[in-house]
């Protein structure tokens, strides 16, 4: 499974997906800051259609809302 998270550092939602990350020790997602890679910032456009942070990327289809990135995070831990 491909996991790809599009975020910026100042963001408070971004922060909070980004803590239960940390807190549940997955190392299988990418960071994608798009304040500091302005490709990224176009990718998270052109295939989420918006640029609303923060966006995870399961298997290329985004999935937005910190509420709901965090409970698919506790419902599919890392194998």
């Amino acid at each position: 499974m491909e996991l790809k998270l599009y975020m910026f550092d100042t963001c408070p939602y971004c922060r909070k997906v980004i803590n239960e990350i940390e807190a549940s020790g997955r190392t299988d997602i990418e960071y994608h800051n798009i304040h500091k890679n302005e490709e990224d910032r176009q990718e998270l456009i052109r295939v989420g259609g918006k640029q609303q942070v923060p966006c995870l990327f399961i298997d290329g289809k985004p999935m937005y809302e910190s509420d709901d990135i965090v409970e698919w995070l506790r419902a599919n831990p890392e194998i």
